[in-house]
C-alpha cells in the first residue's frame, strides 16, 4: 500500500495556496497526499507586533510540533518565516523555486510620499528601510492575513502598507495601485517556499529531492547564513538578497537602526563555487564595521 504523505501547513489563504502547490506537484509525480490545516500562535495573536512577541518560528512551531509528534509527514513554509535553527529531528527537504522577491506598495496614490503619510507594515525591516528614505513619514504596525491587511488599509486613513510581491501575486490579489520597491532590501529567503521533514523519515526526503531547486537553495542559504551570523530573526531591522548571474553570486546585506536612521551594507560577489561560507563572511564584515555595536544597542532597545 502506498504511503500518503499528510501536509502539514497554516490555514491561511496563503499558506494553503503553498501546501496545494506542493500537493500538484506530489500528485503528479505519482504520490497519494492529504492536507492537514493547523492554526499557528502567530495567526491567533494578531494583536501583538510579532517581534514584540519575543520569539522566533511563530509560523512554524506548530507545525514542528505535529511533525514531531507524527501528526503531519511534511510541512510547507514560507521560508522567510523559518528560523535559521531548525529543531532537532527536523531536516530541510526542499526549497522551491523562488518567486518574486520584492516588496511592493500598495497604495492610495503617491502625493504623500515627499510630505507627510502614514505607512503600515508589521515589518521592522520594512519600517526601518522606509524611515531611512522618508524621514517624516510616520509607521504603523499591521498584522494579519494578506486579505484582512488589505482591508485595513482600505478602512484606514493610512496611505499605503508595504506587502511581499509574491503573496499578492500568488493569491492574484494584486491592487491596481501597487509600486514594487526596487531599493528596499527584502527579507533573507523572501518569495521563497521550504519544505521540512523528519531527519529520519528517508521517504519523504527522498521524494521531496525531485521539488528541491538549485539555485533557489544556494542563494537562500547565502541570505540565511548572513542572518544566523547577524543573530536577527524577527527581532532586528535584517535584509539579504543573493542573485546568481553566470558563474557569480551576487549579495546584498544590510543592517539598520530601529529608526532607520544608521545603515550598514555590503554588497558584493564571489564565484559561485567559493559561495558555500559567503553569507557568514558578509555578516562579519557588517559586524566588523558597526554592527556589533548596533546588534546590541537594538537588542536592548527591544528588551525595553
Amino acid at each position: 500500500m502506498k504511503k500518503v504523505i499528510r501536509i502539514g501547513t497554516r490555514d491561511s489563504e496563503l499558506a494553503l495556496w503553498q501546501a496545494n502547490d506542493v500537493k500538484k506537484k506530489l500528485d503528479k509525480l505519482g504520490h497519494s497526499t492529504q492536507l492537514i490545516p493547523v492554526k499557528s500562535d502567530g495567526d491567533l495573536e494578531l494583536d501583538q507586533p510579532l517581534y514584540s512577541m519575543g520569539i522566533t518560528g511563530i509560523f512554524t512551531k506548530t507545525l514542528d510540533v505535529a511533525l514531531l509528534t507524527n501528526k503531519i509527514d511534511i510541512a510547507v513554509h514560507s521560508m522567510k518565516d523559518v528560523p535559521t535553527i531548525l529543531p532537532n529531528g527536523i531536516a530541510q527537504a526542499a526549497v522551491m523555486k523562488r518567486a518574486n522577491q520584492k516588496d511592493i506598495l500598495v497604495h492610495k496614490g503617491l502625493d504623500f510620499l515627499n510630505t507627510e503619510g502614514i505607512i503600515a507594515t508589521g515589518s521592522l525591516r520594512r519600517k526601518a528601510q522606509w524611515l531611512n528614505r522618508y524621514p517624516l513619514h510616520e509607521v504603523v504596525g499591521l498584522r494579519g492575513n494578506v486579505n484582512t491587511r488589505l482591508k485595513k488599509l482600505e478602512d484606514n486613513s493610512w496611505n499605503a502598507a508595504i506587502f511581499a510581491a509574491a503573496g499578492l501575486e500568488r493569491l492574484n490579489i494584486l491592487p491596481e495601485n501597487c509600486t514594487e520597491l526596487q531599493w528596499m532590501v527584502p527579507a533573507p529567503a523572501q518569495g521563497a517556499m521550504m519544505i521540512v521533514a523528519k531527519k529520519e523519515d528517508t521517504y519523504c526526503i527522498e521524494t521531496l529531492t525531485s521539488l528541491n531547486h538549485e539555485a533557489t537553495e544556494i542563494c537562500t542559504k547565502v541570505e540565511r547564513d548572513f542572518l544566523k551570523e547577524l543573530e536577527g530573526g524577527c527581532t532586528a531591522p535584517i535584509g539579504a538578497l543573493a542573485t546568481i548571474e553566470k558563474e557569480f553570486l551576487l549579495f546584498k546585506g544590510i543592517l539598520l537602526s530601529l529608526d532607520g536612521q544608521q545603515t550598514i551594507s555590503v554588497d558584493k560577489k564571489v564565484k559561485l563555487a567559493d559561495a558555500s561560507n559567503f553569507g557568514k563572511a558578509c555578516a562579519q564584515e557588517i559586524l566588523t564595521n558597526g554592527g556589533k555595536e548596533l546588534m546590541q544597542d537594538i537588542k536592548i532597545r527591544m528588551s525595553q
